[in-house]
């Protein structure tokens, strides 16, 4: 009897904490035109007052051009610069990363993420910026809660971006 709640006791406090994770769906749909540059996006977090909370992805040119370093034209992702983006020091580790090709991206961020790792819970906006050299220009947004209880949303761009969905669970 004592060996059996001795183990009981000790699964219990090896057990994972139940741990938050978010995923975000991120599609970069094909645009037929005769000169076609990857987009830039950022994807970050906002709470209710609409201020950056958590910036969880940055793509951009990753190497230096005739055009110049790809981190010059960052600033065209005008929300997402003036927002916060500015004063990210930039290549942030776990951040940033390189333009991505025409298709669906997944993005998972878990609680050790530093962004999830200190966000309370609340209401807020996942928000998706892209960019495009010699295109457009789009933003989206999908609200969710981060408190406790799973929280999902999806909308669907009309020019830079397709599809974008949100799965959250704290």
């Amino acid at each position: 009897m004592r060996v059996t709640v001795s183990l009981v006791i000790g699964s219990l406090l090896v057990a994972p904490a139940h741990a938050g994770e978010l995923t975000v769906n991120v599609e970069v749909p094909r645009i037929n035109a005769a000169e076609y540059h990857r987009p830039y996006v950022a994807v970050w977090i906002e709470g209710a007052n609409q201020q950056t909370v958590a910036n969880l992805s940055v793509w951009y040119q990753q190497k230096d051009s005739k055009e110049g370093a790809g981190t010059k034209w960052l600033p065209d992702l005008r929300q997402w610069w003036r927002k916060g983006g500015r004063s990210l020091k930039v290549p942030a580790d776990g951040i940033s990363g390189p333009t991505r090709p025409v298709g669906k991206h997944a993005l998972k961020f878990d609680q050790r993420h530093p962004a999830l790792a200190k966000l309370p819970p609340g209401k807020y906006s996942l928000v998706v910026e892209a960019v495009r050299e010699v295109g457009g220009r789009e933003l989206v947004k999908i609200p969710f809660e981060w408190n406790g209880a799973p929280s999902a949303g999806s909308t669907q761009g009309k020019t830079e971006l397709g599809a974008v969905s949100l799965t959250a669970k704290k």
